[in-house]
């Protein structure tokens, strides 16, 4: 095995600029593949991280204004949601629903508490906001259900706000007091701010938030988790019977879908999930054919190398070697350069995507009122790496093995008569 592997190196000193070429092209093919599929799941994560903010199956419901006339009433109708709208979505599909909140706001706000104040918004929930939005609590609770039987004044702050209303500590916050426009309110939890410029608001119990701002019986937005609507089919035929049970509370067509919105998380994600396949699919595309280009100079070497070397095949055949020793050396020398370079390209890639990721792995764009990732985790599993180097490696193997057998079958004296 020495001697081949000697014999190997001797070859390549003599032809350093085609097996550089060669080299380069099995280094390129590979270092591409991963450099592509790594910038793909940067963006594709950072898409990924943006709908993990919500819940994926639940829904979100408010009211807008009619665009076609129903009943003898005109089109342009503002639409407001109450108490009887929130009870459609439990009581008309208990199969569907399990959870069923609603939320209301009010911006321009001031919160106080001591010397400290800060401008804010309001927002009265109902406790599946939590598991809806997926806050996360940093000291405290979140709005529970006694609060909302019991219309507490209990308020739920947002890091942020928490910060500039008690500077040298956040937690000792929660049991104090602060006035909302004058109203006091007890700190029960703080939740940790997301950064996206949504639902940054304090949360009060609904029932409260009705009760001090004079809201009657109305619902700004409706909020409920489903289940057993497991395609975009059926999330499409529940919408459907669902806005028009809704439009027939307020005398607007069944089939009016400016009456109400709906935000569906489940039908985003679907959508999104296909965009994100297409943009996996196209990556991989590009990087398989850039790992083809590979192969084909590792082919087209080998097909050189076996017509250059083709009288010192005749002359060893004809001081006894036999063709097997012919076909190992060929196939050794393709595997030997295909496995180096591919070896070389394989870090490079995963060096690249280290870079990346310590570079804009964590681009975010701040607009100064929301801040959004843009590149999340730039990186490709190791299992990629190996996998690309493995298929290079064996796929050069194949493209050595056809010339490698010629030069086997070949007899000494046709080779000993080639120029």
């Amino acid at each position: 095995m020495r001697d081949i592997f000697v014999e190997i190196y001797s070859t390549v000193r003599r032809n350093k600029l085609r097996t550089a070429l060669t080299g380069f092209a099995v280094a390129w093919g590979i270092f591409m593949l991963i450099f592509l599929l790594g910038a793909g799941n940067g963006l594709i994560n950072a898409m990924m991280l943006q709908s993990d903010r919500f819940l994926d199956n639940s829904m979100m419901v408010g009211g807008s204004y009619t665009s076609k006339p129903y009943d003898g009433l005109k089109e342009g109708r503002r639409i407001r949601l109450n108490d009887k709208d929130m009870a459609v979505a439990g009581n008309n599909f208990p199969q569907n629903v399990e959870e069923t909140g609603g939320s209301m706001s009010l911006s321009g706000l001031t919160l106080s508490c001591g010397a400290n104040y800060v401008s804010g918004s309001v927002d009265g929930v109902f406790p599946n906001e939590i598991e809806i939005n997926k806050k996360e609590m940093l000291y405290g609770r979140f709005v529970n259900n006694i609060d909302i039987s019991q219309k507490r004044k209990v308020i739920v702050l947002g890091e942020d706000d928490a910060k500039e209303l008690m500077p040298d500590g956040t937690e000792r916050l929660v049991g104090r007091y602060v006035d909302v426009d004058s109203i006091a309110y007890r700190v029960v939890g703080v939740y940790k701010a997301d950064r996206s410029g949504m639902n940054s608001s304090a949360f009060v119990p609904f029932t409260t938030f009705r009760a001090v701002y004079g809201k009657g019986d109305e619902v700004e937005t409706i909020l409920f988790s489903f289940k057993g609507l497991d395609t975009e089919e059926a999330n499409g035929r529940f919408e459907e019977q669902y806005r028009a049970r809704l439009n027939l509370n307020h005398r607007a067509a069944p089939d009016d879908e400016s009456a109400v919105w709906i935000w569906n998380r489940f039908t985003q994600n679907l959508q999104m999930n296909t965009g994100m396949n297409i943009i996996r699919t196209a990556l991989w595309v590009v990087g398989l054919f850039t790992l083809l280009s590979g192969i084909v100079g590792v082919s087209n070497i080998m097909l050189i190398t076996v017509k250059e070397r083709t009288r010192e095949f005749g002359i060893r055949k004809a001081i006894g070697a036999k063709p097997l020793s012919i076909l190992r050396l060929i196939i050794t020398e393709s595997v030997v350069i295909t496995t180096f370079f591919g070896y070389i390209g394989m870090v490079l890639g995963v060096a690249a995507n280290e870079y990346m990721d310590a570079t804009i792995g964590q681009m975010k764009v701040n607009s100064g009122l929301f801040e959004a990732t843009m590149f999340y985790n730039p990186t490709v599993g190791i299992g990629v790496c190996v996998a690309a180097t493995v298929v290079m490696v064996v796929a050069g193997t194949l493209a050595g093995l056809i010339p490698a057998r010629k030069a086997a079958r070949i007899r000494p004296i046709e080779a000993l008569r080639a120029e």
